[in-house]
């Protein structure tokens, strides 16, 4: 008897240091991974590298809900006016609605003087209370750049960039970040400059669009920019620019040394680019691309969410291209998109993507 109990200790022991040993390995492997993979933005943490940018007209809730199920880091939201804050439209109010889910999101703000920035960055800190607030100084479309005199028209004024950041961040008690781009032209790439000038004021973060003000959303983005800014300040650095899939990703991470990549326009129709990244980068597996039915069933959710978020007139209009880019190439979508652009009817549209889902199985 004193004999079985003895080895039966000596077995137990055995099992708890394997167990321990175990233990052991997979904390060790979690704190890995964290360190791998997880960073920050202030006191903001990011459990992975893949941000979500800031597209107008597209990253309302609904999106940024069905980004953030597919692994999305850091939600950015869509820019709103200082001044239309200022003044208190309530369609700019609206905007900012957002959801504990798609934490941590960050709400950009554009415009082109201090007072306005920091009256528009205090009202969304109390009403809105999201995680960051992002300035942007990279949006090159005329009505802003040019009429406006804000986003990338203020790469032009370095020390007024230097007045505004400071200004916002001593207004809110949450990180702020910059969004910029190379530069007004090729004649003046001052992205280096600029975040320097930001990391002073007391940004906690930059973005980089590797393109200039004048080449818009065309062309190659220089990637060999966003590695001199990361070389020349400390805080985290966000790549935006060219990131279609995950070998573009991974080869911008390794390339510049930044921290996070920013996914904008590639995310258009395929909301799954951040599973396809994030499965690459933290597991070196490549999932395979959605399947026809996948993306009708997609677009039946967006829709979904959409409704639930918006008046049915809105609702409607909106769904509309996103329904043309997620059933791009595929068999008889263009006839499908054609019946959605003639309805207005909100059960219509659901039927419509019902039964070209049947047809495709």
């Amino acid at each position: 008897m004193g004999y079985i109990i003895s080895n039966l200790w000596k077995l137990l022991n055995r099992v708890y240091l394997v167990h321990s040993f175990f233990m052991t390995f997979c904390i060790l492997f979690d704190i890995l991974y964290l360190v791998k993979f997880m960073w920050k933005i202030g006191n903001v943490e990011i459990k992975n590298r893949l941000v979500l940018a800031p597209m107008a007209g597209v990253c309302n809730s609904a999106f940024r809900r069905i980004v953030k199920e597919m692994g999305c880091g850091l939600i950015y939201a869509e820019m709103v006016s200082d001044k239309a804050i200022f003044y208190n439209n309530q369609k700019t109010i609206d905007m900012l609605y957002m959801t504990d889910f798609e934490r941590p999101i960050s709400q950009q703000i554009f415009g082109s003087d201090k007072e306005s920035f920091v009256s528009a960055a205090k009202f969304i800190y109390e009403n809105m209370k999201p995680d960051i607030i992002d300035i942007n100084m990279g949006c090159p479309v005329p009505k802003v750049a040019l009429r406006a005199q804000a986003g990338s028209a203020l790469l032009k004024n370095p020390s007024k960039i230097k007045e505004i950041v400071e200004a916002v961040v001593s207004s809110v008690p949450i990180p702020v970040t910059v969004k910029i781009r190379s530069g007004w032209d090729f004649n003046s790439i001052n992205a280096v400059e600029v975040a320097k000038i930001c990391e002073e004021a007391g940004a906690s973060a930059i973005c980089v669009h590797a393109r200039t003000r004048s080449q818009g959303y065309s062309g190659k983005a220089d990637w060999n920019i966003i590695k001199l800014v990361k070389e020349n300040v400390s805080i985290p650095v966000i790549g935006n620019g060219d990131v279609v899939d995950c070998f573009s990703a991974k080869k911008m991470l390794d390339d510049t040394g930044c921290d996070a990549v920013m996914i904008g326009r590639a995310a258009l129709g395929n909301p799954w680019i951040f599973k396809e990244i994030n499965e690459f980068l933290e597991n070196g597996v490549i999932i395979p691309k959605p399947s026809p039915i996948e993306k009708v069933d997609m677009c039946l959710k967006h829709f979904e969410y959409l409704v639930s978020l918006k008046i049915s007139k809105v609702a409607v209009l909106e769904i509309r291209n996103h329904i043309a880019w997620y059933l791009k190439g595929l068999k008889g979508s263009n006839e499908i998109k054609n019946k959605i652009y003639m309805t207005r009817d909100i059960d219509e549209i659901r039927s419509i993507l019902i039964n070209y889902r049947k047809e495709l199985e």
